[in-house]
């Protein structure tokens, strides 16, 4: 009798309360699920007639992210038994725990795409730098609660740019940029967020071009990545070369018009000319096949989304839940600006994935981790009588 009793108590505890379930915002989780189905068939269309290492992919991406919003969805509900607070509470281990897996993978991690970005688990890998955005926006957070949720002197801003500074270095060195851009302007919405002096903006805007510029020309940014900045203001300048990928997936995008070519009959798609068309250029597969429409309708279940995110990090009932929630909302929102902003050729390319609609199982799986977080903190933000 103990021991069921202890299962009992075990099992309830992985159970969310019915007045807790009656405020989830299920708009944005189902919004979610809409945009990775969406995905599914997009990254199908994109890979069913490729082949990796002379073996036809066919519905194999498509049936790998389908596990992964599984996956991710098991993810949301077991975080959504564990009041936020307790990520407040372990922040410094999440913090740790991602700072020892980006040494892990310096040290033992898998070169793809010219960055040492992967640990290799078998036959799969995972980014480690994913969860190291996650961690770093939990530990920004409890920073800026620690000190009221006012940076208002350069000592305060200094001790977020140091706790930023230690992982994001170890993603710089990898090197992947794309994912140094999303830490970086994420960490930036959130110190503003959280009522930044605006008298110590002007120094620090000072500060970050001069390190702009020190970094520019240290050597940790390499040639091939400062051509991929300079390309976004003139592709043709090296059309087969730095400026190809953008150059067509602008010719997909135009080409699908109003109303697209149809699933499956884009001509860049299907011609293979539009690389890796199924993680960091899928959103010009659905301009060439959805058109202006589909793209515009994509475009606006996003912006949905992070309207009604916003909301819960306004609405939150303390300011770590705030800051964390308006973390989430600015890194998701980045990365939907940086990767629709490359394909139509207005950012510099990178590696960054669109949100829910990439193919990709580390990204998928902490941008479910990251909404679970947000709707936590909506679920919790009044005072619930049991």
């Amino acid at each position: 009798m103990k021991k069921n009793s202890k299962m009992d108590r075990m099992l309830s505890n992985l159970k969310i309360n019915k007045k807790l379930l009656g405020e989830i915002d299920f708009t944005i989780l189902m919004i979610a699920i809409v945009i990775v189905i969406f995905g599914v068939l997009n990254i199908y269309s994109a890979t069913y007639n490729k082949t990796l290492d002379g073996v036809p992919i066919g519905f194999e991406y498509a049936k790998l992210q389908l596990m992964w919003l599984g996956v991710g969805l098991i993810a949301i509900y077991f975080i959504l038994t564990i009041d936020y607070s307790f990520f407040r509470n372990y922040a410094y281990v999440f913090y740790g725990a991602s700072i020892i897996l980006l040494l892990i993978n310096k040290v033992a991690g898998t070169v793809s795409k010219g960055a040492n970005s992967w640990i290799q688990i078998g036959s799969r890998a995972i980014q480690p730098s994913e969860f190291a955005k996650l961690a770093i926006i939990i530990i920004v957070a409890k920073k800026i609660e620690d000190m009221d949720g006012k940076i208002d002197s350069f000592k305060k801003l200094f001790i977020i740019f140091i706790y930023a500074i230690i992982p994001t270095s170890l993603v710089i060195i990898q090197p992947d940029m794309g994912m140094t851009m999303v830490i970086f302007f994420t960490v930036l919405g959130m110190v503003v967020v959280g009522k930044l002096d605006w008298k110590i903006i002007g120094g620090g805007f000072l500060a970050l071009f001069i390190a702009i510029a020190v970094v520019w020309n240290s050597g940790l940014i390499e040639d091939y990545q400062k051509n991929r900045i300079i390309t976004v203001f003139n592709p043709a300048r090296d059309p087969l070369g730095d400026g190809y990928h953008v150059i067509q997936a602008k010719i997909a995008i135009g080409s699908g018009g109003l109303t697209g070519s149809g699933y499956m009959n884009g001509s860049q798609t299907k011609g293979g000319f539009i690389p890796e068309a199924w993680t960091d250029f899928i959103f010009s597969v659905v301009g060439e096949e959805w058109g202006l429409l589909g793209s515009v309708g994509l475009l606006a279940l996003y912006g949905i989304m992070i309207f009604r995110m916003i909301n819960i990090a306004r609405e939150s009932k303390d300011v770590f839940g705030s800051i964390l929630v308006a973390g989430v909302t600015g890194s998701m929102l980045f990365s939907i600006l940086e990767n629709a902003g490359m394909n139509v050729g207005l950012m510099p390319i990178t590696g960054i994935t669109l949100p829910f609609m990439s193919y990709g199982g580390s990204s998928m799986l902490v941008y479910f981790m990251s909404l679970a977080l947000v709707l936590n903190v909506g679920m919790r933000r009044k005072k619930i009588n049991f």
